[in-house]
């Protein structure tokens, strides 16, 4: 995005800079296509993304005298640099995305809200709405109705032990759950 925004001062090198992360996450695209597990995306990453992300930083570092540390490019350049740890991160990992962007997606109907929530009215209850939250769109990824989750939840979870803990998580859950739908539905 700091890239997109510098364009205009430094069009060329913005230009080519946004080409390499344009094929990055072109990858990525083909990986999701592919329905490419873990380890089929981190030997992808490893061998065709490293290779764009080192020529990226590699040309950040060619291209930074030739520009202003305060101009748009400048900052751009800084600003990578500053997050290059965080970045790398997903070519070492297939379970890591490249950018956050479905995370964002998933809390946007929380953060319109966000203003009306403000107050909770305690640091606790503002860290136990963030944890209900957090549940709710777990399940909803999962494709589970987080009211039925819940509901079946808070129930048993009063009897239950810590060692039972484990399968109330919404993944849990939904597998029990499917276990047990599939013999009434081959009655």
């Amino acid at each position: 995005r700091e890239f997109y925004d510098a364009r205009e001062s430094a069009p060329r090198h913005a230009g080519w800079l946004l080409r390499q992360i344009a094929n990055l996450y072109g990858i990525e695209k083909h990986l999701r296509h592919q329905r490419a597990g873990p380890r089929l995306r981190q030997h992808i990453r490893e061998t065709q993304s490293r290779p764009i992300f080192e020529r990226l930083y590699k040309a950040i570092d060619i291209m930074r005298p030739k520009h202003l540390p305060q101009s748009a490019f400048g900052k751009a350049m800084t600003y990578a640099i500053n997050q290059r740890p965080e970045l790398e991160c997903y070519l070492t990992d297939g379970r890591i995305e490249i950018d956050n962007n479905l995370v964002e997606n998933a809390i946007r109907p929380t953060a319109i809200g966000k203003k009306n929530f403000m107050f909770f009215g305690s640091a606790g209850a503002g860290q136990r709405g963030a944890i209900l939250y957090t549940i709710v769109e777990s399940c909803r990824r999962r494709g589970i109705d987080p009211l039925a989750y819940l509901s079946d939840v808070l129930t048993r979870l009063p009897s239950m032990n810590i060692n039972e803990v484990k399968n109330i998580t919404p993944s849990a859950w939904a597998k029990t759950q499917r276990a047990q739908e599939a013999p009434r539905r081959a009655a």
